[in-house]
């Protein structure tokens, strides 16, 4: 990918595709403004990620809600205030979604195999994530779910809480994260969350549960007390994520994320183990870690990535 921080400007978009008779087709848009054919997408609104941003385009432009999966090349080219960098997700539409274009940006929306979607797309570089997911497709490794990881958010100083350690709250600041952190999941829609009992990790994840009717389940082997005595526990509840076959959020602690990381890598083809995060403190608090899993090989770890939410 493209080293945003040198971007003047940053979008974020999708390639939303399917299978139809067992033959890939891809999501195209039409601009009147420009009279081109390219990928939904937009510029970044204040406060969001790029996930966010990449979600709310494609409803906004194709009028289809989407799920994130695999990440794909960022798109670089010239305008008129300097370089702008799209990002780009391959996605799915939800459920009795049907696409069609918002009437002013973008008037007609078409579905095409990628050769015809090659063929009509007018911006050149457009054509790099399409080759992605295509080759994606073609190694089977497109179709995923996705596990994501994250660190619990900013907590109140140890050195500033007498209580219980499992009764320590998140700060100000990590309060204000857990609800961006509410806003960054919908991108991935995780159905269900497994997460440490001690109240800092609940306090996290709720923002998102609440809003989504999404079931939580406390496992206490990702206490920091647990895993620090009995590791191999954390990393069979871990393991029974991988198992499952739906979206799922993993909420712990900084001491805990070495051996989830471990137990990804020992699912993961070596070029994607030096993508993990390998050094202290492995993840920022309230950072997530997105584990994209095959769908084709339950367990193998096909792609990661990192997100913070946006915080003030």
């Amino acid at each position: 990918m493209a080293d945003a921080a040198h971007a003047t400007v940053l979008a974020a978009g999708a390639l939303c595709w399917r299978l139809r008779g067992g033959e890939l087709e891809v999501l195209l848009v039409h601009r009147p403004r420009y009279d081109d054919w390219s990928w939904p997408k937009g510029k970044q609104d204040a406060g969001e990620t790029l996930p966010q941003t990449a979600v709310r385009e494609v409803r906004e432009e194709a009028g289809v809600r989407i799920t994130l999966g695999i990440a794909l090349p960022t798109a670089s080219y010239r305008v008129a205030a300097g370089r702008k960098d799209v990002s780009y997700w391959a996605a799915q539409l939800h459920h009795a979604t049907v696409a069609e274009g918002d009437g002013k940006e973008v008037d007609r929306v078409r579905w095409a195999g990628p050769t015809a979607a090659a063929r009509l797309l007018s911006n050149p570089t457009d054509r790099e994530p399409l080759r992605a997911l295509v080759a994606a497709h073609e190694a089977g490794t497109l179709q995923t779910r996705e596990v994501l990881v994250i660190r619990h958010a900013k907590a109140k100083p140890r050195s500033k809480w007498t209580h219980a350690e499992g009764q320590r709250p998140l700060a100000a600041t990590g309060r204000r994260q857990a609800h961006a952190l509410a806003d960054l999941l919908v991108a991935w829609r995780p159905q269900k969350i497994v997460t440490s009992p001690w109240l800092r990790c609940i306090q996290t994840i709720s923002p998102y549960a609440k809003a989504h009717g999404v079931k939580v389940s406390t496992e206490p082997a990702l206490t920091e007390a647990s895993a620090r005595l009995k590791p191999r526990r954390a990393a069979a509840a871990i393991e029974k994520v991988l198992e499952k076959s739906r979206p799922m959020a993993v909420c712990t602690h900084r001491p805990v994320l070495p051996i989830i990381l471990a137990t990804m890598a020992a699912h993961a083809p070596r070029a994607l183990v030096c993508q993990l995060p390998d050094t202290d403190p492995y993840l920022s608090p309230g950072e997530v870690l997105v584990v994209h899993l095959s769908t084709a090989e339950p367990g193998r770890v096909v792609g990661v990535e990192r997100h913070l939410p946006f915080d003030d």
